[in-house]
């Protein structure tokens, strides 16, 4: 077990703390951090975070100092007119 693995699974376990730890469900959340609409939507962070950047003007993005939030509805909506990611 390498540092990195270590380090990878520590991020991870924080990460699932911050979600349980939250009193409102995810599938109600006005708005999504990049890492819960990953789990929401079943995309990978680095995708949406790309996603994110190529569409920061498009309604969908709050943007909080460094960290992006993305509308939940508004992304649906988004997403039904792609064909593709």
């Amino acid at each position: 077990v390498g540092i990195a693995e270590i380090y990878k699974q520590m991020k991870k376990d924080r990460r699932m703390i911050a979600m349980e730890s939250n009193k409102v469900p995810i599938w109600e959340k006005y708005a999504l951090t990049v890492f819960e609409a990953s789990a929401y939507f079943n995309i990978g962070e680095k995708k949406l975070r790309r996603i994110v950047t190529d569409n920061i003007d498009t309604g969908f993005i709050i943007q909080n100092g460094v960290k992006f939030l993305i509308k939940r509805k508004q992304f649906e909506t988004f997403l039904e007119n792609l064909t593709a990611i």
